[in-house]
Formats: structure tokens, C-alpha cells, sequence
């Protein structure tokens, strides 16, 4: 079986600072890490292609740096590892990137079927879920979203358990399908020494946009209808106040009372409800 793992490139978002006088991410020096939730599909994938047999592939879009996560996913167990880096790429959004990918993940399916794609649920600097469905979509492949465990799979058909609002869900759809997959859906393994030896020679391929005939007008930023016009940090927490009630506990009280509608805050009991008590 054909396995392909849509995986991005992401700063480490416990360490992204904000520049001030652009509210633009600053990156320099700041890590950057496979995706969480695209690693969980990695590890999904591999675990099936060694139970199952075949193949797994990776496709990434990003910058040339980015060929360090797709040699990180070859010392996990991927067979080959593919990154599509080109300027005309830079700025997609969601709908954009899930059009450059589709396209070349078109060209993958003709020379080598493609049986399941995973993708993580979303990308933690985005947080968009789009990409995914939105890949599924152009395909015209199934989509099964927020996986938690696959239950079955065969030549033809999977078995999935998904998170819900409302609690699981067990769906089935036929293949080739797409998943967007959840954090418990396994745990990671470590790289072993022999993975760890290739990956270190290996050389990831290159496309740019002259490999496929992709439109420029639904890609980088003339195919992108959305754009981030100001991003901020949100302002720290003051240290608060404590006031001792233990001395006079009704002034304290009424003083409390002051303080919150002085804020502006609104507070109702749970027992109360228009102003009596039930």
C-alpha cells in the first residue's frame, strides 16, 4: 500500500516572539519542529506500512530549510521525502496550499496510486484545520477528520474512531481516502541508529513550479483570499490583590462587590435567576 504524510515545517511555538513594529512572528533563532499533529500521522503511516506492507512518502511545502524536518522523517522510517520550495509558493494561504498540494499529490497518484493520506488535524501556527479537507476536496477523495484510532483497513475500505463535540464516532469510507488525524491517535517512536544513518545521507527531492503546470493565479499570494493584517500578543496579567476578609468579612465583602462592578463585571449566582431565589 501507498502511504502519503502532508508534513509542514513549524517555529516552536513555546518560543515565538512578536515584533513589535511589524506584528510580524520573529523567526530567527527561534527552533523550528515537525508539525505535532502531521508526526502522529507520520507514525500512523509507518506503523501500517510495516504491518501492511508498501510504501510511505512524504510531501512537504516550505522554504529549503525545511528539508531538516523531511530528513527527521526519513530517520523515523519514511521511504522518500519530497519538498516543494519555490518563491511563487510564499505566502499561500490555506486555500493556496492545499491547491499546490493537491496538484502535486495528482502527479504522485498517477505514477504511484495513492491508497491513504494522512495530514495532522491542523498546523499550530495556523490552527486553520483547512488544509486538509481542503486537499481531500480537490481529490475528490473521502475525507475522515479528527482520527483517533483506525479500527480496520483494507485494499479497499477503513475503519476509523473520530472525536467529536459530542463524544466519538466510528465511520468507514472507501479507498483512496484522506485523514486528518488527533494526538491520541498513537505514540511516537524514536529514530533507530540505522534510520537515523540514511537519513543523514539522504537528499530530499525538489520541486519548484516549473516541475508541474500549477496556475499561478491560485497560488502564493495572488491565490490566497485571506492575509493577516495585524498580529499581537496578548498583554500580560497584573499580580492582582489580596485582601484579607478574615477581620471584617461584610466590609470586605462590600468592598469586593465595588471592585467588580468598577470593572465592569457582572457577576450571577447559579441559584439565583431574575433576581430571586429559586
Amino acid at each position: 500500500m501507498h502511504f502519503v504524510v502532508c508534513l509542514k515545517q513549524v517555529p516552536d511555538t513555546s518560543e515565538v516572539r512578536i515584533d513589535p513594529a511589524t506584528n510580524t512572528l520573529m523567526r530567527e533563532g527561534v527552533p523550528s519542529i515537525i508539525n505535532p499533529y502531521d508526526a502522529h500521522g507520520l507514525e500512523e503511516a509507518i506503523k501500517l506500512r510495516d504491518q501492511l506492507g508498501g510504501k510511505v512518502t512524504i510531501v512537504s511545502m516550505g522554504p529549503p530549510q525545511a528539508k531538516e524536518a523531511l530528513k527527521k522523517a526519513i530517520s523515523f522510517g519514511a521511504d522518500r521525502a519530497i519538498l516543494l520550495s519555490d518563491r511563487a509558493f510564499g505566502g499561500s494561504d490555506s486555500l493556496a496550499t492545499a491547491y499546490v498540494l493537491s496538484t502535486v499529490l495528482k502527479k504522485i497518484h498517477e505514477a504511484e496510486p495513492i491508497d491513504l493520506i494522512f495530514t495532522g488535524k491542523e498546523a499550530i501556527d495556523g490552527d486553520t484545520a483547512q488544509t486538509g479537507p481542503g486537499i481531500a476536496q480537490r481529490l475528490g477523495f473521502p475525507q475522515l477528520t479528527y482520527i483517533i484510532k483506525i479500527i480496520d483497513i483494507s485494499e479497499s475500505s477503513i475503519t476509523v474512531e473520530r472525536k467529536t463535540e459530542s463524544g466519538r464516532q466510528i465511520v468507514q469510507a472507501k479507498l483512496p481516502a484522506l485523514i486528518t488525524v488527533e494526538k491520541e491517535l498513537n505514540e511516537i517512536r524514536y529514530a533507530t541508529l540505522p534510520n537515523m544513518m540514511k537519513a543523514a545521507a539522504y537528499e530530499p527531492e525538489v520541486w519548484d513550479s516549473k516541475f508541474l503546470e500549477f496556475d499561478i493565479m491560485q497560488m502564493g499570494l495572488k491565490g490566497s483570499p485571506t492575509s493577516v493584517s495585524k498580529i499581537f500578543a496578548p498583554p500580560g496579567r497584573s499580580g492582582g490583590e489580596i485582601i484579607d476578609g478574615t477581620k471584617d468579612p461584610v466590609a470586605t465583602a462590600e468592598s469586593l462587590v465595588q471592585k467588580i462592578l468598577q470593572q465592569n463585571i457582572i457577576m450571577v449566582h447559579p441559584l439565583v435567576k431574575g433576581g430571586k431565589n429559586e
